[in-house]
Order: C-alpha cells, then structure tokens, then sequence
C-alpha cells in the first residue's frame, strides 16, 4: 500500500502521545503512522486498542537514546517527518533521578535530529520536525502576566531544564543545517488515559479507594489546564499549517489554583459516586511543599488562535467532568496501571507537572 506521507510519532504509547497517533491514523488514512515507544511505566499499549489493527499504523518499541537504532529506524522506513512527544516528563522524578531525563529528553532528542539531516540531506521539500515541549522552559509567574513565543527561557527544575535543553537543540539544528523544524510548549494536560502519578487521575484514584488527597503547600500553585484532545487537535493544526521555524504556545485559559481544583473535583467525584457533598474534599491533606515549585503557569495563545484559528473547545469544569466519566467507565484501565511495584506511590505522593 502507497501512502502520501510516513510519519514517526514518538512517545506514542503515552498520555498525550496515544491521543496524537489516533488522530493521525483516523483522520489521515493516505499517511502511516508509525509508532515508536521505550513502554517504561507511562507507555501503555492499552491507551491503543482502537487503532492497532489499522492499515495505515504500526508499533515499534525502542529507545530513542539508542543511536544505532534510530538511525536505522530512520533509513528502515524513510519517513517524511517526525512528531516527538517521547520524553521523561515528571518534575518529581527528575528532582529524584535527573539522569534519566538528561539522557531521554537531551540525548533522545539529539539522536532523532541527527537520524533526521542524514536521511533528509538531499533535500528539506515537504520534511518536517515537530518538537512538542512544555511551558515549564519559561519559569514560573508571578500573579500577573502570560508566558509568550518571546519569554526567556528560565527553567527550575531538572525536568524542564532537560525540555529547555532539547528545545535549544531543535532550534540549533534549524540555524545550523536548515532543518525544517516547529516547536510548540503546552500548559497542563489533563484527561482520558493520562498515568496516575499526575494530579487529576491520582485524586480520582484515591477518591475511588477512600485514600488521602495530599496537597504540596498550601495547594496555591496555579497551572493552567488544557484538554488533551484539544491539544491534539492543535498538534495537527500546527502539523499541517504551522510556520516552519516558528514556535507556538499551545493552553487552554483555565488558570486554577490546585485547591480549587481538587475541590472540584471532589465535588463531582461525590455526585459521581452517589454519596454527600464534602466527603471526598475530606480526604484533602496538605503537606510538604515540593522542592523548588514554581508558583504560577500561564499560557497566551493568541498567536495560534489568530494565526492559526485553533483555541480550546471546552471550558475546565465541562472537561473535568468528562474526564472524570472516562476514569469511572475505565475501570480496569485505571487499576490495570495502578497495580504493580508503584501503588504504595500512587497512593502516598501527590505529584503533578
């Protein structure tokens, strides 16, 4: 079978990855769509069972810090252009263990581009590289004011420092070699499939299991919070029109506080579960602040909205609840990834990006 573009999608088992492939393969039959995942403890093949047997997707598993295995991914299978979503990307465990970040999100990122100018050096025509990034490069906010295209870099952590790092990188290879490159940094993610380390599916899990609710501080660290679907949708938007060479930031204008969050989300967990108001918010536990946590992320996406005419298409609570309904109807999704070696974790910490 002839297709009009292969494409690799890295990290397409994962949360926000698993949401891009299924786009692609469903709404573009005449491209491949191939599938490269490590499966470490945030790839799941189950997030896939919709598109597995798809004529026009395949799964590879690898690594992409593996050099000689990337390069002959590349040459194996030409590919036209590349989404990379494939990365470590969880403040917590990069505080912890930063190596594994510095070698995913640095090295992995670094390999790719090189397999990418080796197979494409005869010529850039119709060849893309799209780096999917984090709003977490800019820093953290004060009460006032959005993170732009243009805000300086000033990473806090080792996890958005190793983002920050790839980004450059990306950039340099576009100075340098002309690679044709778009970068594109997002707020919070949140909905179906998302691995329960993260703020919103942990405190839906805990809720279920009667468990504490801990929050970092005061729970008055701000994110905004964009639908994973809507941030697909964007992806393919940028993908297909986006400028090469430009960077857009991608957000949904939902600026909550973790507290009024998970509040919330209690609230709606209780209606769910059939049970009194103020129940689950009693679960809430308030404890140690994480080390170095960055107050307040914000996102303006009006460059992609008047460039691009993409913008979020639902508001936060409507996509609360959806999300909720999913993790309620996924019953064994959800216990499927909480069982094993990290569910004295999942159940203890409260860690989100």
């Amino acid at each position: 079978m002839s297709f009009e573009k292969t494409i690799l999608v890295t990290g397409g088992a994962g949360f926000i990855g698993c949401h891009v492939a299924k786009l692609f393969v469903e709404n573009y039959p005449n491209y491949k769509i191939v599938n490269l995942d490590k499966l470490t403890y945030a790839g799941n093949l189950e997030n896939l069972t919709e598109i597995e047997d798809a004529p026009n997707y395949e799964f590879i598993k690898g690594d992409i810090v593996d050099e000689t295995f990337i390069t002959d991914l590349f040459e194996k299978n030409q590919f036209d252009s590349v989404i990379h979503l494939a990365a470590e990307s969880h403040v917590d465990r990069s505080i912890l263990n930063p190596n594994e970040f510095i070698f995913t999100n640095i090295v992995g990122t670094t390999n790719l581009l090189n397999a990418a100018k080796k197979l494409w050096e005869n010529g850039f025509e119709k060849k893309l590289f799209y780096h999917v990034s984090t709003d977490e490069v800019y820093g953290s906010l004060g009460e006032e004011g959005h993170f732009v295209e243009t805000t300086p870099y000033d990473p806090k952590s080792p996890y958005s420092a190793s983002k920050a790092s790839s980004d450059h990188l990306v950039r340099a290879y576009a100075h340098t070699y002309k690679l044709p490159v778009v970068i594109s940094n997002c707020s919070n993610n949140y909905g179906p499939n998302q691995f329960p380390e993260k703020l919103i599916p942990l405190c839906i899990h805990n809720i279920k299991n009667n468990l504490p609710l801990p929050i970092y501080g005061k729970g008055e660290n701000v994110r905004d919070w964009l639908y994973v679907k809507d941030h697909s949708d964007a992806i393919d938007v940028i993908f297909h029109h986006g400028k090469t060479g430009e960077t857009y930031n991608i957000g949904g204008n939902n600026e909550w506080t973790n507290i009024d969050l998970v509040r919330m989300l209690c609230k709606i967990m209780d209606k769910k579960l059939g049970q009194n108001e103020g129940v689950s918010e009693q679960l809430i536990t308030f404890v140690k602040d994480r080390a170095g946590h960055d107050l307040r992320y914000a996102i303006d996406s009006s460059k992609l909205k008047n460039g691009l005419g993409w913008e979020p298409s639902l508001q936060f609570e409507e996509g609360l609840e959806k999300t909720v309904d999913w993790y309620l109807s996924n019953g064994n999704w959800l216990d499927n990834v909480t069982s094993g070696n990290y569910q004295k974790y999942y159940e203890t910490q409260y860690v989100q990006r």
